[in-house]
């Protein structure tokens, strides 16, 4: 019976379980196990903290780059508003600005009449003057007629003037 191999190894093989159940290895083996797996637990149980507050942050920067776009949008539409209020502005200057050359324009071209028209009568008012010296001076000599035709010409130049 003992002379066989196998029944040394079976023989070894029940001595080196029961020296590994003396020197308790099968707990120390189990304790490492369950140390390896709380080891394990507890890094799953970060990992999902840290996939939570991934999540969380994820929402809140979508949320403030939602906000972000928001406010960008409406400082966009803001901004055309104030370009269009200002481009309406801006044409109602411009036709001010126009009538108001135009009516300075038109009343350059009325004083320019007004004054053209004074001077054309200061002008036939002085050769109606010398043409009526001019005639009565030869139509009366002497001393009577000079005095008549200065009076005249004093009378004709106030009304005229």
């Amino acid at each position: 019976m003992f002379a066989e191999a196998e029944t040394w190894v079976a023989v070894a093989f029940v001595l080196f379980v029961a020296l590994l159940i003396y020197l308790k290895a099968p707990s120390m083996l189990i304790a490492m196990l369950d140390e390896r797996s709380a080891r394990i637990a507890k890094e799953l149980a970060e990992a999902r903290k840290l996939r939570e507050e991934a999540r969380a942050l994820l929402a809140e920067y979508q949320g403030k780059r939602a906000e972000a776009e928001k406010t960008a949008s409406s400082i966009i539409d803001q901004a055309k508003k104030e370009a269009e209020a200002y481009a309406i502005e801006m044409r109602q200057k411009l036709a001010e600005t126009i009538e108001r050359r135009t009516k300075q324009a038109e009343q350059k071209i009325a004083q320019a009449e007004a004054q053209a028209v004074k001077d054309v009568r200061a002008t036939i008012t002085d050769l109606a003057v010398a043409a009526a010296a001019e005639l009565l001076g030869t139509a009366a000599k002497g001393a009577p007629g000079e005095t008549l035709i200065d009076q005249s010409i004093k009378a004709v130049k106030s009304r005229l003037h």
